[in-house]
């Protein structure tokens, strides 16, 4: 079969398509055959060698998958020809790709596989920041920092799916804000100096419940001040490079709350829920939530694809379509 491996950990240079073995349904994997396959930030940092997981050459990138069941063992629950999507094990940026049955959960119809795809990590994991971390209710506020990313796109729609009251999208990019407001933010601010007294204006001086912050930063403490009373503020990367302190007295004299979101940890962890928070966020799409349309590169492009990733050119999901 045909695979994007690599083979030099130089980044998107470093990736050649290329023939291998196909892979089996030995240990009890699923073997899909891949339709769809994600691209995302690790999986860049994987091909140059600074991911957080040290892989030497060769490997098959490629942490999210969409497609049609090929294999299953029995009890598995799965069918051959059944659409499903599967995460968190490397090998997707192929035509095959073999996954424990625990990480594979079954497409929504609704969607076809490259938005299925789009769903798979970031959508997840704000359906459980939201849902589960931060116990949303509707009629909160939501302030989404970071909003042009894919983290930030999945917070702003499923925020509004949920209810919120105001969703508040601040963005580095000038060229984003008609993209993030199209996915339903009520007000987009640039990460600006003073974005912190336009929160406030735009809340008439309350502050917002929630605060969704996968940037970290400079950013961090003008967003704990925006933090209203019983807010929360969600903890879910560090795309600015930098991870901020905290001095916790600020969190008592303001009767506030700072949370660590990891989908990822928290799935290795309890058992089964996978399951449940895809159930929850399969709920949201069937009553009308899509991502954005992605950007659709050929499997044999994931050079350009991975470039474009890296070069910051990207609004939206990034999807290899073999």
């Amino acid at each position: 079969m045909k695979a994007c491996v690599v083979q030099k950990l130089s980044g998107p240079s470093g990736i050649a398509y290329t023939d291998i073995d196909d892979v089996s349904g030995d240990g009890g994997n699923v073997v899909i055959d891949v339709r769809a396959a994600g691209v995302c930030f690790p999986d860049l940092l994987l091909s140059k060698g600074e991911y957080q997981l040290k892989l030497p050459p060769p490997f098959v990138p490629g942490m999210e998958t969409a497609g049609v069941v090929r294999s299953a063992p029995p009890g598995s629950g799965l069918h051959v020809g059944e659409r499903v999507s599967a995460f968190g094990v490397l090998g997707g940026y192929a035509e095959q790709v073999a996954v424990p049955v625990a990480n594979v959960v079954r497409s929504p119809a609704e969607l076809d596989d490259a938005e299925a795809v789009s769903l798979l990590v970031n959508y997840n994991t704000m359906y459980f920041a939201l849902a589960r971390r931060a116990a949303m209710r509707p009629a909160d506020s939501v302030l989404v920092l970071g909003a042009a990313g894919g983290v930030g796109t999945a917070a702003v729609q499923i925020a509004k799916a949920m209810g919120a009251s105001q969703v508040i999208a601040v963005v580095h990019r000038e060229n984003a804000t008609d993209y993030v407001s199209s996915l339903g933010a009520d007000v987009v601010l640039p990460l600006t100096d003073g974005w912190a007294q336009r929160v406030r204006e735009h809340t008439y001086g309350r502050g917002v419940d929630i605060v969704v912050d996968p940037i970290g930063g400079a950013a961090f403490d003008d967003a704990i001040r925006v933090l209203a009373i019983d807010g929360k503020l969600l903890v879910i990367g560090f795309a600015a490079g930098d991870i901020p302190t905290l001095k916790v007295n600020r969190l008592l004299l303001r009767n506030v709350s700072v949370m660590g979101v990891a989908w990822g940890e928290y799935l290795n962890k309890v058992p089964g829920s996978a399951a449940l928070f895809s159930w929850g966020l399969g709920q949201l799409v069937f009553l009308g939530l899509k991502p954005p349309p992605p950007q659709r590169y050929p499997l044999s492009e994931a050079q350009a694809a991975l470039q474009c990733l890296a070069d910051g050119g990207v609004l939206g999901k990034l999807v290899l379509e073999p």
